[in-house]
């Protein structure tokens, strides 16, 4: 006997990032979220592995008693040792946290294709720490030993933790509220602040044409987390256009709080990474960099910003902020295979 659905078709206006209906199936049309979908197209188009990259060059210069710094050394291990505690936290974000409560499937189609890239760059680290011969127990446990690299990551989990409560879901006003600080804390504290300054240290060996396969792995990094970087914002303004109630005034001040607490956070780590300055940038110079971030990212949601300040390093305009024009796959030549050319 066939099985009757009453189904109805699903009106774009009952589609939420949250608290919307129809949300049990992955229903992508009518889309609402536009934005999600070209999101996933370009995180598609981007794709990359972390052992299409060639380290030899790193390795001769890592081994090599002369190459790098001692402070280079240093600055290069503890970036390192933070990113590779950064990516596993976003990654477990999205996949125990976000996900299940978000409603929109187009939403939901991204954070997918995201998770998997979080997956891919803790590969990259993984591969340039195997490469390289270094001790992979004190750069994977360094967020342990760290205090900078760890009262970053306190920062986070510690605003997030709610969020993880089996028994939390949205649906109240306290929820919902607590789920836009989530994704606001993540995109612009996590991926927007504590990923560039990190970003930074790795283009100044680049442009000193040293380590350049990690650089290079960094910059396909960097640009995956410019990309959740966008969606995040464009996910918490669609938040705050859906239910305008939770952008309350105290609420936004209390993400400011957030971002000048992390802004502290951050440049007291550039001090661990740098504490004698490397490639013409010094804590100092950071600290100005670091606001003039925070600044762009309070503005891209519509809050006010805190420092006025100019970019102390115009070098990494380019580099640093998401450049639709650029192609960093231009110097990859891999040959791919379709798949009745694959051997099984």
């Amino acid at each position: 006997m066939p099985i009757h659905i009453n189904a109805k078709p699903v009106d774009i206006n009952q589609r939420r990032i949250i608290n919307g209906k129809d949300a049990d199936v992955m229903q992508l049309y009518p889309m609402r979220h536009t934005f999600a979908w070209d999101a996933y197209g370009v995180g598609n188009a981007n794709h990359w592995l972390p052992t299409e990259i060639g380290m030899q060059k790193d390795i001769e210069q890592w081994r090599s008693p002369t190459a790098l710094s001692a402070d280079e050394r240093q600055a290069f291990e503890t970036v390192l040792g933070f990113f590779t505690t950064a990516d596993s936290i976003a990654a477990n974000n999205v996949v125990l946290a976000l996900y299940k409560h978000v409603t929109s499937p187009e939403v939901r189609m991204y954070l997918l294709r995201q998770g998997y890239e979080e997956a891919i760059h803790t590969h990259a680290y993984q591969y340039i720490v195997e490469s390289l011969g270094m001790d992979e127990a004190k750069i994977f446990n360094m967020y342990r030993e760290v205090e900078a690299i760890y009262k970053k990551d306190d920062l986070v989990l510690s605003l997030n933790e709610g969020i993880f409560d089996p028994l939390y879901k949205t649906g109240t006003f306290e929820n919902d509220q607590k789920f836009l600080e989530n994704w606001a804390v993540f995109a612009l504290v996590m991926e927007g602040i504590f990923f560039y300054s990190s970003f930074a240290v790795m283009f100044g060996f680049q442009r000193q044409n040293k380590m350049v396969g990690a650089a290079e792995q960094i910059q396909y990094i960097m640009r995956d987390e410019s990309q959740h970087l966008n969606f995040g914002i464009n996910v918490v303004n669609a938040i705050k256009e859906e239910q305008p109630e939770l952008w309350t005034q105290e609420f936004q001040d209390h993400l400011v709080d957030v971002i000048r607490r992390a802004v502290v956070l951050e440049y007291t780590f550039a001090k661990e990474v740098f504490p004698k300055g490397i490639f013409g940038m010094n804590a100092a110079g950071f600290k100005q960099y670091i606001e003039y971030i925070a600044d762009r990212r309070l503005e891209r949601v519509g809050l006010p910003i805190q420092y006025n300040v100019e970019n102390p390093f115009p070098w990494m305009s380019e580099a640093i902020d998401i450049s639709k024009e650029k192609n960093f796959f231009e110097t990859r030549v891999t040959e791919y295979k379709v798949g009745g050319q694959l051997e099984w």
